[in-house]
C-alpha cells in the first residue's frame, strides 16, 4: 500500500494513505490489521481524510514494513471485520449534529424575523402534538413543560427563545438516541456468536469444519453445551434449548423434529442433527440488536429511577410557575421557572453514565449486558467462585494416565478423547489436547453419547458400554468395578491431581489424573475484591475435600464446598438472598449455569461453555481476574457518578428556578444556563471512570 508520512515523534506516526477516497470497510481492514500488529499499541483511522495515527513500541521500520505490506483484500484482516461497524453509524450522528447546527446558525444570520417566526411555529407543532398525547392519556409528563415553555414564548413573540428551546430539545434527543444506539451496536456485536467449528454429519460420521465451509441443507449435530451457530430444522433428536438471547424467554423450550431452531441459542440438555438453513450472517446481527432494544436488561435501576424522577417534577414546575405568576403577574419571571425543567439532564445523565461505565468495561475485556448488572456489582456483599476454570487457569493438562486391568495406556487416552470432544469444557479440552499431542487418531467408534451434567459421558464400543466421569458417577450410578487386586492402586492416586475415571465393560480400565494449575493471580484478587467491600469469598467445586481444602487454602477464600452438583450452587445464592445478601457468581462450565442465572450478577469466563456465556450477565477474559477487581471499581464509580449528577442536577436547575423567580434571570438566560448545564453534565458523564493509577492498579 502506498502512503505518505505527515508527522512523526517518538511512538508515533500520522500517515496519509494515498488514495482519493476511503470507504467505511476499507478504514476498519486497516485499523484492525494494524491493531493486530504486536509492536503497535494504538491506532486510529480516519476515513474522512485517508489518514492513519499509529502509536507503536519498538522499531519505526516495523510499523513502515506492516504498511508497505498490506492489501485490502488480507484474508486475516478482513475475516475480522465485525458484520456491522460502528464507524457508519458514528458517521450518520456526526452528520446529522453537523446538519443540524448549520441549520441554526443560517437561521439566525440569514433569515428574516418574520420567516424565523413562522419556521418557530411550524416545529412547535411536533411538541404540542406529544403535549396534548399526554393530555389525552390523562399523564402530566416532560412533554407538557417542554411545549408550554414553546408556546407561551411563541405567545409573547419571543422567536429566539422558542427556537433556543427547540433546538436544544434536538440536541439532546439527537445525542440521546445516538448513544442509545451505539451502545446497542457495541453490545450486539459483541454478543455475535464466537462459534467457529462445527459438527458436520456425514454418511457415516462426523467431521468437525470450519463453520464458514457450511452449506444450506448441511447437516450439523450440536450437544448439551453447544451452542447452535446457524438457523435451521430438527430432523432428529430431541433437546431443552435456551432462547433467550433470541426471544427473552428464561425456560428452556422442546425441540424435536420438525422445530425450527436459530443460531445464538444453546442447547441445555440433548443432543439435535439440525438441516441447516441459513449461513452466517443471514440475520442473526438484526435478531440481537431486536432483543437488546426490547429488552430492560439495558436500563439500570438508576436509570429508571431517573426517567420516573424527571416526570414527577413535572407538575411542580407547571405549579411553581402559575404560582409566580398569580403572586407577580410578572410573565417573565413566571417564564424563567417554565424554562427549567429537570428531565433533560436526569434522563440524558444516567443512561449516557451506565453506557460510558459499559464501554469502558469492554475495552478492558469486561462484556457487560446491561446497566442493572453494573449495579449489582457495585451492591454486592459475597462474591462465589467455581474452581476449575475459574479460580484455577481454563486450560488443565493431564499429568499423567494410571491404567488398570492391563489396558493400554494410548488406547484408553484415545477412547476417553473420542468420548470427550463432543462436549467442550476444560478438562474435556485437557484430555482431547493431550491425545493431539501425542499423535493419537481417534476416529468415531462409539454409538451415540449421553451427556450427565456435571457426572459425566456414557457411551458404547465394540457392544461394550463405556463411561467416563466422576468417581460418584461411575463407581455409584454406573455400577463399575476395580480389576480384582488393584484396589489399593486406586486408593493411592495423589491428591493434588483431579481425576477422570474411565470404565469400559463394568471394569474401571484408567484413571486419568488432571493437573489444574492455580491462576498466580487468584490469592491477590481475592484480597483485592475484599478490601474493596467484599465481605464474603466462597468456592464452590465438584472436587474432593482434599483438593477443595488445599485450593481454598492457596487462594485465601472465606469459605469452601466440595462435591458439589449444580442445583448445590445455585440452592446456595438462594440462601444467601434469604438472608439479604448480593451474591455475584463467576463459573465457566455448563454446571454453572444455574447459579449463574440465580445470582444477581452472573460472569462467565470468555473460554468457558457457550451456555455459561449465553446464561450470563458478564463476561469476563480468559487472560487473568484481575478484570473482576476492575469490573468493582468500574461499578462502585459509576454509583458514585450517579449519585453526584442528582445531586447537581438538582442543585443547579433549582437554583436557576429561585433566581428567575427573584427577577434575577431573565427567561432566555434560564433557558440557557439550563440547556447548557445538560450539555456540560452530559459530557462529563461520558468520562472514564478509572484514572492512571486506577488502570495500573487494575492491570
Amino acid at each position: 500500500m502506498n502512503c505518505r508520512i505527515l508527522h512523526e515523534s517518538r511512538g508515533r506516526l500520522r500517515v496519509h494513505i494515498l488514495q482519493s477516497r476511503m470507504t467505511f470497510r476499507q478504514a476498519d481492514i486497516l485499523e484492525i490489521y494494524l491493531r493486530s500488529k504486536q509492536f503497535v499499541t494504538a491506532v486510529k483511522v480516519f476515513d474522512r481524510t485517508c489518514d492513519a495515527v499509529i502509536k507503536y513500541s519498538g522499531k519505526r521500520s516495523e510499523v513502515i514494513d506492516a504498511l508497505a505490506g498490506f492489501s485490502y483484500s488480507d484474508e486475516a484482516a478482513n475475516a475480522l471485520v465485525p458484520e456491522h461497524s460502528s464507524r457508519e453509524l458514528d458517521r450518520r450522528f456526526e452528520d446529522k449534529l453537523i446538519f443540524l447546527i448549520c441549520g441554526r446558525i443560517v437561521s439566525r444570520l440569514i433569515l428574516p424575523a418574520p420567516v424565523r417566526f413562522a419556521i418557530a411555529v411550524i416545529k412547535s407543532l411536533k411538541y404540542v402534538a406529544e403535549a396534548l398525547r399526554c393530555i389525552a392519556k390523562r399523564k402530566i409528563e416532560v412533554a407538557i413543560l417542554d411545549a408550554t415553555a414553546i408556546v407561551v414564548s411563541l405567545i409573547r413573540r419571543d422567536t429566539k427563545t422558542a427556537s433556543s428551546v427547540m433546538f436544544l430539545l434536538k440536541v439532546g434527543e439527537l445525542l440521546e438516541e445516538w448513544t442509545h444506539k451505539r451502545s446497542v451496536d457495541d453490545l450486539a456485536r459483541t454478543m455475535s456468536l464466537g462459534v467457529d467449528r462445527v459438527w458436520l454429519k456425514t454418511a457415516d460420521s462426523e467431521v468437525l469444519v470450519p463453520i464458514n465451509t457450511v452449506s444450506a441443507g448441511d447437516e450439523i449435530i450440536v450437544r448439551t453445551g453447544g451452542m447452535i451457530p446457524l438457523d435451521g430444522r430438527v430432523i432428529s433428536g430431541e433437546a431443552e434449548v435456551n432462547q433467550a438471547s433470541m426471544t427473552g424467554e428464561s425456560m428452556p423450550v422442546h425441540k424435536k423434529p420438525g422445530s425450527y431452531v436459530y443460531a445464538g441459542t444453546v442447547v441445555e440438555d440433548g443432543c439435535v442433527v439440525i438441516s441447516v438453513d441459513k449461513t452466517s450472517g443471514s440475520g442473526k446481527y438484526d435478531r440481537i440488536v431486536k432483543m437488546i432494544e426490547e429488552s430492560e436488561k439495558l436500563k439500570s435501576e438508576a436509570e429508571s429511577k431517573a426517567a420516573h424522577l424527571a416526570d414527577k417534577l413535572v407538575p411542580y414546575s407547571l405549579g411553581g410557575t402559575l404560582l409566580i405568576y398569580l403572586l407577580t403577574r410578572n410573565t417573565a419571571k413566571a417564564m424563567s421557572i417554565l424554562m427549567v425543567d429537570f428531565s433533560c439532564a436526569l434522563k440524558l445523565a444516567m443512561p449516557v453514565s451506565v453506557i460510558s461505565a459499559m464501554r469502558e468495561s469492554s475495552t478492558h475485556g469486561i462484556t457487560v449486558k446491561g446497566g442493572r448488572f453494573l449495579e449489582a456489582v457495585a451492591e454486592a456483599d459475597t462474591i462465589v467462585f467455581d474452581k476449575t476454570g475459574t479460580l484455577t487457569h481454563a486450560e488443565p493438562r493431564v499429568a499423567k494416565i494410571v491404567t488398570f486391568g492391563g489396558c493400554d495406556e494410548s488406547e484408553c487416552l484415545r477412547l476417553a478423547a473420542c468420548l470427550e470432544e463432543h462436549y467442550p469444557h476444560s478438562i474435556a479440552n485437557a484430555v482431547v489436547n493431550e491425545a493431539a499431542k501425542r499423535g493419537l487418531l481417534h476416529e468415531e467408534k462409539h454409538s451415540a453419547v449421553q451427556y450427565v451434567v456435571a457426572h459425566g459421558i456414557s457411551s458404547s464400543i465394540d457392544g461394550r458400554k463405556a463411561v467416563i466421569g466422576s468417581y460418584h458417577f461411575v463407581f455409584e450410578d454406573e455400577g463399575a468395578v476395580v480389576p480384582d487386586g488393584e484396589e489399593n492402586r486406586l486408593n493411592d492416586q495423589p491428591s493434588e491431581y483431579s481425576h477422570l475415571y474411565l470404565a469400559v465393560g463394568g471394569k474401571l480400565a484408567a484413571v486419568i489424573c488432571i493437573e489444574d494449575p492455580l491462576r498466580k493471580e487468584a490469592p491477590d484478587v481475592i484480597s483485592g475484591l475484599k478490601k474493596l467491600g467484599i465481605s464474603k469469598t466462597v468456592m464452590m467445586t465438584g472436587d474432593s475435600k482434599r483438593t477443595a481444602e488445599a485450593v481454598a487454602a492457596k487462594v485465601g477464600v472465606d469459605e469452601f464446598y466440595y462435591e458439589v452438583l449444580p442445583e448445590d450452587k445455585a440452592g446456595f445464592i438462594r440462601k444467601e438472598h434469604a438472608a439479604g445478601r448480593r451474591v455475584i457468581m463467576i463459573g465457566d462450565g455448563v454446571n454453572d449455569s444455574p447459579a449463574l442465572s440465580e445470582a444477581d450478577a452472573g460472569i462467565a469466563i470468555s473460554t468457558g461453555a457457550a451456555i455459561a456465556r449465553e446464561i450470563a450477565d458478564i463476561t469476563i477474559s480468559a487472560d487473568d481476574l484481575y478484570c473482576l477487581l476492575t469490573l468493582r471499581k468500574i461499578s462502585t464509580e459509576l454509583m458514585k457518578r450517579i449519585h453526584s449528577n442528582y445531586c447537581t442536577i438538582i442543585g443547579f436547575n433549582l437554583g436557576l428556578i429561585i433566581l428567575g423567580a427573584a427577577g434575577i434571570l431573565p427567561p432566555a438566560t434560564s433557558a440557557f444556563l439550563h440547556n447548557s448545564s445538560t450539555i456540560a453534565i452530559g459530557a462529563a458523564s461520558m468520562r472514564n471512570y478509572l484514572g492512571k493509577e486506577n488502570k495500573d492498579e487494575a492491570t
